[in-house]
């Protein structure tokens, strides 16, 4: 289907069909005022039953793909010839039984020196719609991750830490609710822009989601950056009116936040799941399978990640609404720490692997770079509690925070840029690939005397006591997932 849905690593074409193929180039011509008034008139005139009711289509000697009308989509009232039908029947659009399922490839079990360290997610044949250029909705097998080593827990913080991961950390079954829900709403969004693709990003698929994570999704019309303050505030207007209006019955509260980056929030009725849906954010598509390669670079990275995530929001220094640390700087801050150790933990891939994160790769190929790349045997055979209180004390008392900048990218603390972003900052975190700084948002003196004050405490309170508990109450954690 599209490069977060089909396995991580795999292309959906071959590559002898891939170099003729142009569906997954997205145009680079800048909407114009007259495409937008297409888009109004689109919306304006779509008729969703109509163009969620698509042609069975084939794939080789494959039966044909079931397609059906989905009620989701057509408001709150059932067509008439619906009301008829048996329970099974009206939900059969969602993973049903009696539906003929979709035959998927076999994964082939590589031999042990060419495994790879992410799992694939999951995988489906993508069938070309020639009526609309829209792929049409079908079964998607999703498959379990392949088993994943947890690192040895000898010691109680360690035990305690993969105890909090194990509980908390996102599922397949997670996920594969977000991907539906991102699969039924680009068909949507491309009644309105056709060229259009619908991403999802951040922590729901970068390694480092948990089971409350909410979905953030980016909707691509270029590869080109877009005005934020007029042409995404505009396409998302389209969005949000065609949201209220169209998909009362599936989506509720949505909402057009006008902020520097506008967003449209809503919330899935069906799986109860909250989404932040953007425009054009193209580096969060690249920095998501940057990140989720480091996540299964080394089995200690997710662990480390979720508790520490889970300690900073425990003491309300995780959220950049607030003026305190966004979760996508808490995790370059993780990463940077294992890359500064005396023995890394961690590589910068950016500077070993150049030719698989590069800021020029298409979109359509970004998702091929995790499954290249090799796990890292590092030397180091710390702990998971020795690497949280190591990464506690480097924060609170190695880092200097008046004159370096953190760097994923370069793999070690460098100096401060003297641009204008990066003078009367608290804290200066290069993002790998636009090298803006993440942490922007901590701009008050007090909101960072806090942060740095909640490393301390905690620091010190964990190397006395080595409980997780002294510093993130655990039971309350997992209760919250």
């Amino acid at each position: 289907m599209f490069p977060n849905s089909s396995i991580l690593g795999r292309p959906p074409f071959t590559p002898n069909h891939q170099q003729h193929n142009n569906f997954f180039t997205l145009s680079p011509t800048l909407y114009s005022h007259q495409q937008l008034i297409d888009a109004q008139f689109n919306f304006q005139n779509a008729d969703l039953s109509r163009a969620v009711s698509l042609q069975q289509l084939t794939y080789g000697n494959v039966s044909p793909i079931q397609t059906s009308t989905s009620p989701l989509f057509r408001g709150r009232k059932r067509l008439s010839d619906e009301k008829n039908l048996p329970f099974d029947g009206k939900r059969q659009r969602f993973h049903s039984p009696h539906q003929e399922p979709t035959v998927v490839n076999q994964i082939v079990p590589l031999s042990g020196e060419r495994r790879y360290s992410v799992p694939p997610l999951f995988h489906a044949h993508y069938v070309p719609d020639i009526v609309r250029c829209v792929p049409p909705f079908q079964e998607i097998s999703f498959l379990e991750p392949r088993e994943i080593t947890l690192p040895e827990a000898k010691d109680k913080l360690s035990q305690q830490i993969l105890e909090l991961f194990e509980a908390c950390q996102q599922q397949v079954s997670d996920l594969k609710k977000k991907e539906l829900c991102r699969t039924l709403l680009q068909r949507e969004i491309q009644l309105l822009f056709p060229q259009s693709r619908l991403f999802l990003v951040g922590s729901s698929l970068n390694g480092f989601g948990t089971r409350s994570s909410d979905g953030d999704l980016c909707l691509v019309v270029k590869e080109e950056p877009v005005n934020q303050k007029t042409e995404a505030r505009h396409i998302l207007t389209l969005v949000h009116k065609h949201f209220c209006t169209r998909l009362s019955g599936y989506i509720e509260r949505p909402q057009l936040i006008r902020a520097k980056v506008p967003i449209v929030k809503f919330r899935d009725k069906v799986n109860c799941v909250e989404f932040d849906l953007n425009v054009n954010n193209i580096v969060g598509i690249r920095n998501t399978f940057l990140l989720r390669t480091y996540a299964y670079l080394e089995n200690r990275v997710r662990p480390l990640v979720l508790v520490i995530k889970k300690w900073a929001s425990h003491h309300e220094i995780n959220d950049a609404s607030r003026g305190t640390l966004s979760s996508y700087s808490l995790v370059l801050m993780v990463l940077h720490y294992l890359q500064t150790l005396p023995e890394p933990i961690l590589p910068s891939l950016q500077k070993t692997y150049p030719e698989s994160f590069s800021p020029a790769i298409q979109l359509q190929l970004v998702h091929q770079a995790p499954c290249n790349i090799p796990p890292y045997l590092s030397k180091n055979e710390s702990n998971l509690g020795d690497l949280l209180l190591g990464f506690l004390k480097y924060y609170a008392t190695e880092f200097d925070w008046d004159s370096q900048m953190i760097s994923v990218h370069e793999a070690k603390a460098i100096p401060r840029p003297d641009g204008i972003e990066w003078r009367n900052k608290y804290i200066c975190i290069e993002e790998p690939f636009d090298g803006k700084n993440t942490a922007r948002a901590v701009h008050e003196k007090q909101k960072f005397d806090m942060i740095k004050d909640q490393f301390l405490k905690s620091w010190q309170r964990l190397q006395n006591k080595r409980d997780l508990n002294s510093i993130l109450p655990l039971r309350a954690a997992i209760l919250k997932r």
